[in-house]
């Protein structure tokens, strides 16, 4: 099987961690099948380019271990093009997609990426199986629903990384027969129980100190905002609790004054982002890993610190819910600063065993990339019959 895969939810040279769930499954995808990734970057003109993209410059030669991936540039208009950006990005992409000459097309993000796929797949006439990770179906652009329905109505399957997000995906058209959820999984030799206390050393932490740590982008809509304040608010009680606020993004400045305005410095701490080791000995060195997001598809995070063997407190948006309850950590509700704090407390106060967590909770990348394998195949066999 000759594998085409449409997406821009992948790692770059600007932003490496990007897509880390579609590079992960589509590493051991290519382990068992031909398959090459087609990344289509949108270009602005010089002068219309926007502040926050001025120092986004991929380098189109970048490689990514495992994955034969292709860079390739398509015209934009920021904002203006939106409605025409996966028409664009067709264009663009299809002589290589065509020199490829695929079996079947995959692709991750339904807008653009997936209408792009959609239009490259009914050009060359394969089959093509979209696959939607949270944002692209609860966050749907300006003018572009209307698309966004018809690459699930025509696509061969749709592939969703949560139960609650296939509810939507079903919603909005995709064929209850052609599409089915598959959870994401983690690197369980990366992820797993390890030494609090070692981790801690390396990290140069207090032994004795409580620890809340949170992983990801910084963006006010993973709820940070809440986070700090039910932290400095826990502080009053727990005065051993420390937060570690891990990663990059646009919020870094907003979450520097927050915590300032706390006078929490000493004790909430912005840490940068890091590999995916460095993720894991964060997730070692906690006594309690959250996410307090406002919405979320199948977050890696959550999974990779319950293989870990840590309890959560999260709260009860997109497929949270399918991974975890209360037997591994707590689930509240969005944008309820008062409600995260008593969870942190009920949890650091609760006893948590590492092995008992991480034995329910080890789905690996194989087992992910085994299913979307399964998919595909039988897509194939079915439209050969045709």
């Amino acid at each position: 099987m000759r594998v085409a895969v449409i997406t821009r939810y992948f790692p770059t040279s600007h932003e490496p961690w990007a897509g880390h769930s579609a590079y992960q499954t589509l590493r051991f995808l290519a382990q068992r099948c031909e398959l090459k990734v087609f990344y289509p970057e949108s270009q602005y003109p010089p002068l219309l380019t926007p502040k926050s993209r001025a120092g986004r410059r991929i380098d189109f030669d970048y490689k990514t271990a495992g994955v034969e991936t292709e860079y390739i540039a398509y015209p934009a208009l920021p904002a203006v093009s939106r409605p025409l950006n996966g028409w664009s990005a067709a264009r663009s992409i299809l002589p290589y997609v065509r020199a490829y000459a695929p079996d079947i097309i995959l692709n991750y993000i339904v807008y653009p990426d997936g209408d792009a796929a959609r239009r490259v797949a009914r050009t060359l006439k394969v089959p093509f199986v979209v696959t939607a990770i949270g944002t692209d179906l609860n966050v749907i652009p300006p003018l572009c629903e209307g698309l966004t329905r018809r690459v699930l109505r025509e696509a061969d399957y749709t592939i969703t990384v949560s139960g609650d997000l296939l509810r939507t995906a079903r919603r909005l058209g995709a064929p209850e027969a052609r599409s089915r959820a598959v959870l994401n999984g983690c690197d369980t030799t990366t992820f797993h129980p390890r030494d609090r206390g070692e981790a801690r050393r390396a990290l140069q932490m207090d032994a004795d100190e409580e620890t809340i740590v949170y992983v990801g982008r910084l963006d006010m809509a993973k709820g940070l905002g809440e986070l700090v304040t039910a932290i400095a608010a826990l502080r009053v009680r727990r005065p051993r609790v420390r937060g570690y606020i891990v990663g990059d993004g646009p919020a870094r400045q907003a979450i520097t004054e927050m915590i300032a305005a706390q006078g929490a410095g000493d004790w909430i701490r912005l840490m940068p982002s890091c590999a995916t080791e460095g993720v894991a000995q964060w997730m070692a060195a906690a006594d309690l890993v959250t996410l307090p997001s406002y919405r979320e598809g199948c977050p890696n995070v959550v999974i990779e610190a319950l293989a870990s063997g840590r309890p959560v407190v999260a709260t009860h948006v997109g497929g949270i819910p399918e991974l975890m309850d209360d037997a591994d950590g707590r689930l509240v509700p969005a944008r309820d600063a008062k409600s995260l704090e008593t969870a942190l407390d009920q949890v650091l106060g609760q006893q948590w065993s590492a092995e008992a967590i991480s034995a329910h909770h080890s789905r690996g990348w194989k087992d992910v990339s085994d299913e979307v394998e399964s998919i595909l195949t039988s897509v194939l066999a079915q439209k050969t019959k045709v």
